[in-house]
């Protein structure tokens, strides 16, 4: 008989990769499911990144290479940080990772242990907490619906206690869209220093805002917070390159040397040609990312204005990503029955927001044709019109 480890207890499996997994199953069947629950740009991987990945490939870049990421790769990353963030890092700084979640595992392990507590706000990213827990320290979900699903100092002071050790903060937000203030986010800067607290800024979505919003990152405001912060990013989002599974993040040297260290023992180096294909499109024209952000504003507004028509739902505009979070407590529903139900009785497939941390939440993606947008919405206006309490 297999015995677990005591750590893996109560940790649950990806909400997200669970309908996306359901849905897929559906269309194995043959039967024809609308995918509003997808977490990836539906967009092709940009063609030169492309060209770059089968080169590395020919030329046989297919070895070993340092645990924390190829030199170039890491170089064209200051880089990236100094152009698009006002960030200083030097390449000692930088680690290279399987993916931003990989970044976030590495950064929580070596940080936290378990008199620790990490805040975040709620609702989150339906990884936050268990990665908190895998590193044995204790997950701090921190409402903040009144402050326009932010994770503002005035949501976070009343949960501070003396086992804080780690913020995290997540603008553009997966899975509200909210995208943070200036203001905001020097707030929660000026507070993490003067109680000793360490910052971890997820930001994979910063190249999809809209609305004349613009990105900031939170450890540009300042040497102080510059030095208690990890910057996390990857190419996932911004290039459409999710399988290519390459996250970074840039920190405080003895950080990226001690998850250098775990790396080494852990995964080893990222993917050799998946680097490859990351340097390129770190380096290489933009134009198709500004393109992608064009599309999904459009979308943005298209699947709004079909949200807009349906009794009882009550859509969060959102500011960046390619999600909306829609309030669906007039349907009488928990999440996830009423997520079951849609895939089942409709096929259409969404996001339950109980593994974000509110059962009265559904997340539906724009990651998604006009058309499929427009038939996702039609069926999900006429199953609400039938009565959904049925």
């Amino acid at each position: 008989m297999v015995k677990l480890s005591e750590r893996l207890k109560g940790i649950a499996s990806s909400s997200t990769l669970e309908m996306t997994a359901r849905a897929n199953a559906l269309k194995k069947q043959g039967i024809s499911v609308i995918n509003l629950a997808a977490g990836e740009p539906d967009f092709p991987t940009p063609e030169f990144i492309r060209k770059a990945t089968v080169q590395a490939l020919e030329e046989g870049f297919t070895r070993y290479t340092p645990a924390t990421g190829i030199p170039e790769l890491k170089e064209a990353i200051v880089q990236k940080f100094r152009r698009d963030n006002q960030l200083s890092y030097e390449v000692p700084q930088i680690v290279v990772s399987c993916g931003a979640k990989h970044s976030l595992y590495n950064l929580l392990q070596v940080l936290c242990g378990k008199d620790d507590e990490v805040l975040f706000g709620s609702p989150y990213w339906v990884s936050y907490p268990e990665l908190v827990r895998l590193a044995g320290a204790t997950p701090v979900a921190v409402p903040t619906e009144k402050y326009h699903f932010r994770l503002t100092k005035e949501a976070i002071l009343p949960r501070l206690s003396s086992r804080t050790k780690v913020i995290l903060l997540n603008s553009p937000s997966n899975p509200t869209g909210s995208v943070y203030e200036r203001e905001e986010l020097e707030a929660v800067a000026e507070l993490a220093v003067s109680k000793d607290l360490f910052l971890i800024s997820d930001e994979i979505y910063e190249k999809l805002v809209y609305d004349g919003k613009k990105h900031h990152s939170v450890a540009s405001f300042g040497k102080e917070v510059f030095e208690r912060t990890a910057t996390v990013n990857g190419v996932s989002k911004a290039y459409a390159m999710t399988g290519f599974r390459i996250g970074y993040f840039g920190g405080p040297k003895p950080l990226a040397e001690a998850v250098g260290i775990l790396q080494s023992h852990s995964t080893s180096n990222p993917t050799s040609i998946s680097q490859k294909a990351a340097l390129a499109a770190l380096t290489g024209d933009s134009s198709e990312t500004e393109r992608m952000a064009e599309v999904f504003r459009e979308r943005r507004n298209r699947i709004l204005a079909g949200l807009g028509r349906i009794a009882g739902l009550k859509a969060v505009r959102p500011e960046g990503a390619f999600y909306v979070f829609c309030d669906i407590s007039g349907w009488g529903l928990a999440s996830l029955e009423a997520a079951q139900r849609l895939l089942e009785e409709v096929h259409v497939a969404v996001v339950p927001g109980e593994g974000f941390g509110t059962d009265r939440h559904l997340r539906l993606s724009f990651a998604a044709s006009a058309e499929t947008i427009d038939e996702g919405i039609r069926r999900m206006e006429q199953w609400v019109s039938q009565g959904v309490r049925r």
